[in-house]
């Protein structure tokens, strides 16, 4: 399968704009990244205690003023903007909204854009976040999600959608446009853990983990564990061993120098291309197709640059079948 690139819009913070949205959208189609990516949260609590999936430490690295827009709501836009590059939410947190809500704007936005969208699931970690939107389903959101995700699925494909569940209930009613994607739009399921591992093996179309950041750190060798668990649950669950495409998130950082010392101590898909390529190369090794790319900057001149530096001179180097 060939391999494609995607990276990440600044959704949040003070790069987040309508200008700097297009201008990054447009700019990574006319480089030919194939997918472009929206993060999702709707408040951020003054409190938070929960502990940060993608940190040593667990602290979150949110500001609780700064802008965060929707992404359901931005990829709309964004869609708009666009012509070619797929748009995905990485993740949208799935218990947050009205399952059937929530798939009637999906499939609006599978429509409007043309069958570009890629839906990123996953369950949320903050449980503050929760609260502050009147819900009391954190404890039990691993299984709200596989209901909801079930549910798309049902109202995606059938003309007479029904579903029963512990959570959610629904029956006779239409529901249309049906998206152009068929027999859905894909669904990547986010996270690293083992239930993340089980959604996707038996409801997900694709994993899709962020790795690099401590405590997931998921280097190719444990990254290989977790594929393998992956496929042994596909068969178990009945789906072809390989039904689940794999697709690996994390940051790109360019350092053009030759220090001998930053070599000695780089972290992966870091450093110069070439020692960026050979890293992806590495995870493409273990079966891995899709990349999403976050390039840090702090400002859309910067990270317009690096995207530059890595379609010109990473995707050479990292060829598909």
């Amino acid at each position: 399968m060939p391999v494609t690139f995607g990276c990440s819009l600044p959704s949040r913070g003070q790069m987040a704009s309508p200008d700097n949205m297009r201008r990054l959208a447009q700019r990574a189609e006319d480089l030919s990244f194939d997918h472009v990516w929206v993060s999702d949260h709707i408040v951020i609590p003054h409190e938070v205690d929960s502990f940060y999936p993608y940190a040593a430490d667990g602290v979150a690295p949110f500001q609780r003023d700064n802008t965060y827009l929707e992404p359901l709501a931005a990829l709309n836009f964004l869609a708009g903007c666009t012509t070619r590059v797929r748009l995905g939410t990485h993740v949208l947190i799935l218990p947050y909204r009205n399952p059937v809500l929530t798939a009637k704007i999906l499939a609006t936005l599978d429509v409007l854009s043309g069958g570009r969208l890629i839906l990123g699931a996953g369950v949320g970690w903050m449980e503050e976040e929760f609260q502050a939107m009147g819900l009391d389903t954190y404890a039990q959101r691993g299984e709200v999600t596989n209901e909801y995700i079930q549910i798309f699925k049902e109202l995606w494909t059938s003309d007479t959608p029904e579903f029963h569940g512990r959570h959610y209930d629904v029956s006779g009613v239409g529901f249309l446009p049906k998206p152009v994607q068929k027999p859905h739009p894909p669904i990547w399921i986010g996270g690293h853990t083992n239930p993340a591992i089980r959604r996707a093996a038996t409801l997900g179309d694709g994993w899709m983990p962020i790795g690099l950041r401590p405590p997931a750190i998921l280097e190719p060798e444990e990254l290989s564990e977790k594929i393998a668990r992956l496929r042994r649950i596909s068969a178990r669950a009945g789906r072809p061993e390989n039904a689940v495409d794999l697709v690996f998130s994390t940051d790109c950082t360019f350092q053009n120098t030759p220090d001998a010392n930053a070599n000695a101590n780089r972290r992966l898909v870091s450093g110069r291309p070439e020692q960026i390529a050979a890293d992806l190369r590495q995870y493409q090794d273990l079966g891995v197709t899709h990349f999403i790319l976050t390039f840090p900057a702090t400002t859309p001149n910067e990270q317009q640059e690096a995207m530059e530096q890595f379609a010109r001179e990473v995707m050479p180097l990292v060829p598909g079948d």
